[in-house]
């Protein structure tokens, strides 16, 4: 398993170091930092605070996703579905978070709210073309590969 340093920054003394919840999980939880008890109506959707702030390494990102069980058992899932957390952003790191059951939802100090995956990418250098290849597809769209 490949690991990198990444440095985070307490923001609140209540912060959570994110952990991850078993030896090969792929995302870190992240926990909710809150002076008080936050309810999110149906529908709703509300910035909950971690309290930290990452310096993660230059050329990776932090990818920000749903925790499969809050979002299955109670609705509560990050309203942007994945948000992209660059290496220059030093910022506290808030979780937009979404309430999609029918029923009010209640978010405390210390939940976990959601998880984030650290991974490299690679940035394009787009260049300007009159044509592109073939492939098999070509400009099929939505669904023209099968439902099976």
């Amino acid at each position: 398993m490949k690991t990198t340093k990444l440095r985070v920054k307490k923001l609140d003394e209540r912060a959570i170091i994110p952990t991850y919840g078993s030896a090969n999980a792929a995302g870190a939880d992240l926990y909710a930092v809150l002076d008080e008890n936050v309810t999110l109506l149906p529908g709703e959707t509300k910035l909950i605070k971690t309290g930290l702030a990452y310096e993660i390494p230059e050329g990776y990102v932090g990818l920000l996703f749903a925790r499969s069980g809050l979002s299955t058992k109670q609705g509560l899932a990050p309203a942007t579905k994945v948000s992209v957390i660059d290496s220059d952003y030093r910022g506290e790191l808030m979780v937009p978070l979404h309430n999609h059951s029918q029923v009010e939802r209640t978010i405390a100090s210390g939940d976990r709210i959601a998880q984030m995956v650290f991974t490299p990418y690679i940035m394009a250098d787009f260049e300007v073309v009159d044509q592109l290849e073939d492939s098999v597809r070509g400009e099929g769209g939505f669904g023209s590969t099968g439902k099976k």
